[in-house]
């Protein structure tokens, strides 16, 4: 029996009230970064050996399956508006394609030939890095995928939550979140979920301060989309050089980034 599909801790559930429900919810997820911080060698270790490889002109792929899929097109989705980098540095497939994103589509999951497929839509070179995504470790679209893109020389990795699963032994990084049972039996898309996010917003943000897309603390080349991500650029730019709000605006909008603005800023003193 593999630990993500074992029987829950909690029997009875729809005899709960529901602040029961949610406090035993809620005591299962705090065990998440606990499984978490376990790994952290593991993932420091792959970031290591993503970082230079994408110096070289790399991409970081992720393929998944259901939630796991899902989980990595949020990830690499996020990067290039909070980044500023291209949509094809960070690439996240999904078994079924797109359309799956929303709705399920049957069988998807269970065709080892496909991810390799998708993954040659985008073209692919020795310095990318393929992480495959799956809580059970058994997703054949996934072991599939790494099996190929490990045989032509490009690094892999995996984010699973059963230890010594298929996909593990696939990979030149195994990241195995042990999560325990699941609150309702088998719905990895709770705990299990949480885990991959988790470990996925740990490799992209620190993939991308060593890349130097971020500067101090802040995203200085985050794209300026909306009146939100205007505001904080003004106020990163007051911050940064001691202008007043209007001349940091300026500046922002002429300069199209904070870190062109807060540049031209220094040169032009």
């Amino acid at each position: 029996m593999r630990v993500t599909e074992s029987t829950s801790l909690y029997d009875n559930l729809e005899q709960m009230t529901v602040i029961e429900l949610l406090q035993n919810i809620n005591a299962e997820d705090q065990k998440v970064p606990l499984a978490v911080q376990l790994v952290i060698p593991v993932i420091s270790d792959l970031v290591a050996a993503i970082v230079p490889r994408m110096e070289r002109g790399g991409r970081l792929i992720y393929i998944g399956a259901g939630t796991s899929g899902r989980l990595g097109i949020l990830d690499a989705s996020e990067c290039p508006p909070t980044y500023g980098v291209p949509f094809d540095w960070v690439i996240g497939l999904i078994a079924g394609g797109d359309h799956a994103i929303r709705k399920a589509v049957e069988n998807a999951e269970d065709d080892a030939d496909q991810a390799w497929k998708d993954i040659q839509e985008y073209g692919f070179n020795e310095d990318d890095t393929v992480i495959g995504i799956a809580a059970s470790g058994t997703t054949p679209y996934v072991i599939g995928g790494i099996r190929t893109a490990r045989s032509k020389g490009l690094l892999t990795g995996s984010i699973t939550c059963n230890p010594n699963s298929p996909l593990s032994d696939e990979v030149d990084f195994a990241i195995e979140v042990v999560v325990g049972p699941e609150f309702v039996t088998g719905s990895t898309r709770m705990k299990s979920g949480t885990a991959q996010k988790l470990v996925l917003n740990m490799i992209s943000t620190a993939v991308m301060i060593k890349l130097g897309r971020v500067k101090g603390n802040k995203m200085v080349d985050m794209q300026l989309s909306n009146a939100k991500l205007v505001q904080r650029g003004i106020n990163m730019i007051m911050e940064a050089t001691g202008l007043d709000e209007g001349r940091a605006k300026e500046l922002l909008l002429s300069e199209g980034s904070v870190r062109k603005a807060t540049a031209y800023y220094y040169s032009n003193l």
